[in-house]
């Protein structure tokens, strides 16, 4: 019987996701009948999607026989499906703002920007030159979602590019979010950091010019 949650047009892996999120742990033999497929055909798409990071197997052993794989959701795979963090977040926020002000949502970014510099400084410390660690502060963003982009400009400096934020709407209520954020690129990169284009004004992306600061 297919389950109530899956449609025909759903791609085969988004399928299994689903069917795992709504259900799982989930043997192959009830994959491959809810989804009309051979159990081979599950098995090669579970394989990939192991390999990804986006499920786990645990193995349940029986008295007679051999023993069966279940397969379930890993942190990463439930990360597939919409969650309403931002929302919450900003209703947390607006809560603190008229319990303690607006200093105390400050003080929680600038929390934030300090736990975020200790894990991304022993990265970034290490490189010699403005060009490789900014670089690596751009690799590091991109990793973390921003789809960042870094490049050298005719003049000297540098620009970081960053075409997402993970936090939009957070960033468009509180603006702090941002300068926490140009801040850190200013201490983790010892260099001059201006933000010329922003996603929270309706830019295109948000985007930092970098100069040294011996220019």
């Amino acid at each position: 019987m297919t389950d109530k949650y899956i449609v025909p047009e759903m791609p085969t892996r988004r399928m299994i996701l689903t069917l795992l999120k709504t259900q799982g742990p989930v043997g192959v033999g009830s994959l491959a009948a809810q989804l009309g497929i051979t159990e081979m055909g599950v098995r090669r798409h579970l394989k990939l999607m192991e390999q990804d990071g986006l499920i786990v197997a645990t193995i349940l052993r029986q008295a007679m026989g051999r023993p069966t794989f279940l397969y379930s959701l890993s942190d990463q795979g439930s990360e597939q499906f919409p969650r309403n963090y931002d929302h919450l977040l900003l209703e947390l926020l607006e809560e603190l703002d008229e319990e303690q002000g607006m200093e105390a949502v400050h003080s929680l970014f600038d929390g934030r920007k300090r736990k975020m510099m200790k894990r991304y400084a022993p990265h970034i410390e290490s490189e010699s030159t403005l060009a490789s660690r900014v670089e690596k502060l751009s690799g590091i963003q991109n990793a973390s979602g921003y789809m960042a982009e870094w490049r050298e400009e005719e003049d000297g400096s540098y620009s970081i590019m960053e075409y997402n934020c993970p936090i939009s709407q957070i960033a468009n209520r509180y603006r702090k979010a941002c300068e926490c954020e140009q801040q850190m690129f200013e201490e983790l990169l010892d260099a001059e950091v201006v933000r010329e284009d922003c996603l929270a004004d309706g830019g295109r992306c948000c985007l930092y010019r970098i100069r040294s600061k011996n220019k």
